[in-house]
């Protein structure tokens, strides 16, 4: 029996995008709420608690976009022209933010306030680009001959700019969990505030944009069973774990940031994360370029996808290894005294 290759990338590609989402989504939640943090001390203990991980955590956006260049070059190349602005929005962000993180810890006085607010920026901007590019992604892409036809900023909607603010704050709720987790006293205090903030204004986001999402494409409404303004219970009930599972992520939240809880909060937040991506998944498999192009139409030959599954396979385990034994390493709470600097 031969390997489904196209499927297997498909999968593996969708797995590093989830990883980052989760994983980088945490530390740029940090520098989002960088701005409500009281004090430079409180400042430095936010950037201690990634300052172990942010680095490797962006390991997993060059598998989501080299994996789509190498694995569905079809689909890379009408998805780039598709979104080019806002990708070099959040390169630059994710470039100033490294630079800022660095810049930071060895400003001077007069130096410091001014990386502080770059680190902040560079956060806020790489997510809101991302949410463009999300947003504009799950519109649609206007695809003739196998190229894109679309504008060039098709990808500027109110529709879009919806999902950016609710990224933002998403984000902002997963750096806020994290900063339970790894914080105490006074600091501790201020990301269970945040979270609750985040948390509500997170949980009104994912309503306000999967309601409008119903609206934005009808394929999508199609597949969650909402035809003719009325939902079709048989085709919503086999799907209907993935909003659960989002609920069960907000309780979660809620019941961690009431009990002052540490770990609790940040599951929650992931599930909820996990919820929305099983729920983009839903709406638009087995697309890669929503809708006009699925995963086998734009994958490469088969022999060479199986020559660099060949590569990933003895690499990826590495890299999950790796990144495990930092978190390991570095687990446990982050204080005053802590610097990895």
């Amino acid at each position: 029996m031969s390997l489904d290759l196209p499927l297997i990338w498909a999968g593996l590609i969708a797995t590093g995008v989830l990883l980052y989402v989760l994983l980088d989504g945490f530390d740029l939640g940090v520098g989002i709420l960088f701005p409500f943090s009281r004090n430079k001390e409180d400042r430095d203990v936010m950037m201690n608690t990634v300052a172990p991980v942010w680095d490797g955590n962006e390991t997993w956006l060059v598998l989501g976009g080299g994996g789509l260049l190498a694995a569905f070059p079809l689909a890379y190349s009408i998805v780039m022209p598709a979104f080019y602005l806002p990708v070099i929005l959040m390169l630059a962000g994710l470039i100033l933010r490294g630079v800022a993180f660095e810049f930071r810890f060895r400003g001077q006085r007069r130096g410091r306030p001014f990386w502080t607010a770059m680190f902040a920026f560079g956060s806020i901007l790489a997510a809101f680009a991302q949410g463009l590019i999300l947003g504009g992604f799950i519109q649609g892409v206007e695809v003739a001959n196998e190229r894109f036809a679309g504008g060039t900023f098709d990808w500027f909607t109110p529709y879009t700019l919806l999902v950016a603010a609710g990224l933002v704050c998403g984000y902002a709720l997963l750096g806020a969990t994290w900063l339970m987790w790894k914080t105490t006293d006074d600091l501790h205090g201020d990301a269970r505030r945040w979270a609750v903030i985040s948390g509500a204004l997170t949980a009104l986001f994912l309503l306000g944009v999967s309601l409008s999402t119903l609206v934005v494409h009808p394929v999508v409404a199609e597949r969650w069973g909402w035809t003719g303004g009325a939902l079709d219970i048989g085709r919503f009930l086999p799907l209907s774990w993935i909003p659960l599972l989002g609920l069960i992520g907000l309780v979660l939240v809620g019941v961690g940031v009431r009990r002052a809880s540490h770990g609790l909060p940040f599951v929650g937040a992931a599930l909820v994360f996990l919820s929305g991506y099983a729920g983009l998944a839903a709406g638009f498999f087995p697309y890669v370029v929503p809708y006009a192009v699925d995963f086998r139409q734009g994958a490469a030959p088969d022999n060479a996808l199986g020559l660099m599954l060949v590569g990933t396979v003895v690499i990826l385990p590495l890299i999950l290894a790796y990144t495990s034994w930092v978190y390991w390493v570095f687990r446990g709470k982050v204080t005053s005294e802590a610097g990895y600097h």
